[in-house]
């Protein structure tokens, strides 16, 4: 009997990492009218491709019950016990089917256990509440143990980016708190992040430029009170803005940075030119208790 950590594929875990450690993706899918495609099967190539073609805003909606019916019920017919982490709560329904489908399967299989945390986050904030889960399963460590650490995790995440343009935040409604400045912001290139599982703003700057120094004194600065545990920069087709950022922050932690793509779902509501970076530090930055 083991452990299994099971995502959603707003995470954007590389690959290598997904097949290395053995974590199971749900997919999201994204509609541009009636064709409807999972987001796994994407290339943002096409995506983005299509994007520009389709001349209207394509949707996303959360994975199937079915979906999530089949992939949990793989895990717990193995004799395995499953740990799910998803996007926020207050940004899909993909947590709440989650628990839906949990109930259900325990009602099948009342000796295993199941676990679904609300991450609060996405992208690779939320991938790396996976990766150490999935890393602390394959250490051999308990479920209750594995489930601490990933609940740890998501105290200690952080995802900070910059929009390229607010046109794509609004048209998909995601805004949050991001709708005090729109209207105003014509010259402002704020910094966004996700607080309390919603998108919020964490600095007003005026340029670009200035942005980026701001988001690197903003990562830095968490990096140096809490400890640094891991990295990525994000970027929305726009890899070589990803690569200077990387540069920059390497400087600082001596490390590489690896620069991961946003997929289409979480492109759809931020849109190309955004970069960012998704982090975590060996200390909380912020209380995770109400995650399960």
């Amino acid at each position: 009997m083991a452990v299994k950590i099971v995502t959603d594929s707003t995470s954007y875990i590389k690959k290598e990492w997904v097949e290395k450690f053995d974590i199971r993706i749900v997919s999201l899918f994204v509609s541009f009218g009636e064709e409807s495609y999972r987001e796994i099967d994407l290339t943002n190539e096409f995506f983005y491709s299509r994007l520009n073609e389709y001349g209207g805003f394509p949707k996303s909606s959360q994975p199937s019950v079915d979906d999530f019916y089949s992939t949990f019920e793989k895990i717990l017919a193995e004799g395995d016990d499953l740990i799910g982490v998803f996007i926020s709560s207050d940004m899909s329904g993909t947590f709440s089917t989650a628990n839906l489908v949990k109930n259900m399967l325990l009602e099948k299989y009342p000796s295993r256990k199941i676990e679904i945390i609300d991450s609060r986050s996405n992208s690779m904030e939320l991938g790396y509440s996976a990766l150490v889960g999935a890393r602390a399963a394959m250490e051999g460590k308990n479920f209750q143990e594995v489930f601490e650490i990933v609940k740890y995790n998501v105290g200690c995440g952080k995802f900070i980016f910059i929009p390229d343009t607010f046109d794509y935040l609004k048209m998909g409604g995601r805004i949050g708190n991001v709708a005090s400045i729109i209207g105003t912001a014509l010259q402002i290139k704020p910094i966004l992040s996700v607080v309390n599982g919603k998108t919020d703003v964490l600095y007003k700057i005026r340029t670009r430029k200035k942005a980026v120094i701001k988001m690197v004194e903003e990562f830095t600065s968490d990096i140096q009170k809490f400890g640094f545990g891991e990295a990525v920069v994000h970027h929305i087709n726009c890899y070589e803005d990803g690569k200077k950022l990387s540069d920059l922050l390497e400087e600082y932690t001596e490390e590489k940075i690896p620069v991961f793509s946003i997929g289409p779902v979480i492109g759809t509501h931020v849109g190309p030119g955004a970069i960012g970076i998704a982090y975590y530090t060996k200390e909380k930055m912020k209380d995770s208790n109400l995650s399960r």
